[in-house]
């Protein structure tokens, strides 16, 4: 399935970036406008997510499959493949797959293994919120704050709420995304020997536990030219809370 991209910047190197679990391409904005001075920069909304189209299944498979197929539409040739979190796992697979659209991989705060479920609340919680009334967002915001205290999370979260002269609706399609999160925390099985030779970095935020010191030998055995960057003060949402070191990490890889 070909995905929506959202194009910055007219030359260079080409650049693909990809968001993580309820995010969207909107969500590399900022990023992609600094990168566009150098490099032909390309957001995707992952299936089920921004304005992709809503489809019943969403396995990491599928994923490569959708950005492979992305890519070759692009006709920008191998790229630079980068992505956060559950973009990060389907960035990784697509370099184990389909090497050939793959010039260099970059995972944001990611690791290929299986964590524990999470953000199940958050998505029971999106589902569940009454948008039949709703006027503004914060209308939802009060609705979301049990389940999801912290308010740059609701923040972040809001972004998929579309309000317009229709009224309120989610732009994600959550009870598909709710369904496949044990398949997004997960890594998919049968990869055993594969490997992307490309160069490859990690990057992962200092008060993160995403890629932890035990998970490298397996890191190793998929992408043996891997590089590590610590962005000491970034969370799990690097690119977002530490703009200027993540892009101080990247920068000098994808160039």
């Amino acid at each position: 399935m070909k995905l929506p991209v959202t194009s910055y910047g007219e030359t260079g190197t080409a650049v693909v970036v990809m968001h993580g679990l309820f995010g969207s391409g909107r969500n590399w904005m900022t990023a992609a406008r600094r990168l566009a001075g150098q490099h032909r920069v390309f957001a995707l909304d992952l299936r089920n997510h921004g304005t992709s189209p809503h489809v019943d299944t969403m396995s990491y498979p599928e994923m490569a499959d959708d950005v492979r197929e992305t890519i070759e539409s692009l006709g920008a040739g191998p790229v630079t493949l980068v992505g956060h979190s559950m973009g990060g796992k389907a960035a990784m697979l697509t370099a184990l797959l389909y090497p050939a659209v793959v010039e260099r991989l970059v995972v944001v705060d990611a690791a290929p293994v299986t964590y524990p479920p999470a953000f199940v609340e958050y998505a029971q919680a999106m589902r569940n919120a009454d948008l039949s009334a709703v006027q503004r967002r914060s209308d939802v915001d009060a609705q979301l704050a049990d389940a999801v205290p912290a308010p740059g999370t609701r923040a972040f979260l809001l972004q998929n709420l579309v309000l317009d002269e229709a009224g309120a609706r989610w732009r994600p399609n959550l009870p598909v995304i709710e369904a496949a999160l044990p398949q997004i925390s997960g890594w998919p099985s049968g990869l055993e020997g594969r490997h992307y030779d490309g160069p490859t970095l990690f990057i992962y935020g200092g008060k993160s536990d995403y890629v932890q010191q035990d998970h490298r030998a397996t890191i190793a055995s998929y992408f043996p030219r891997v590089q590590y960057a610590e962005v000491p003060e970034a969370g799990h949402w690097v690119h977002a809370e530490r703009l200027d070191d993540f892009l101080a990490a990247l920068s000098p890889f994808v160039s």
